[in-house]
């Protein structure tokens, strides 16, 4: 018999189970997996876009990742 796949929840950090065992995986719990899903509910997880430049140039999108979230 193989030991279970262990990994770190995505919402917490704690230990999760990875198999199908786990009804809440990636997640450790039900709690964490409604908080995460609350959380795209409400729009705190997007994504960055790049918008053309008036005469249609493509811009560039800035270097240091950080920039991107403002």
């Amino acid at each position: 018999m193989t030991a279970p796949r262990i990994g770190r929840c995505p919402q917490c950090g704690a230990p999760a189970t990875l198999e199908t065992s786990n009804a809440f995986r990636p997640f450790c719990s039900e709690r964490c997996k409604l908080l995460d899903f609350g959380a795209w509910i409400n729009g705190q997880y997007t994504i960055p876009a790049v918008e053309n430049d008036v005469d249609g140039e493509d811009i560039e999108p800035p270097n240091d990742p950080r920039d991107r979230l403002q």
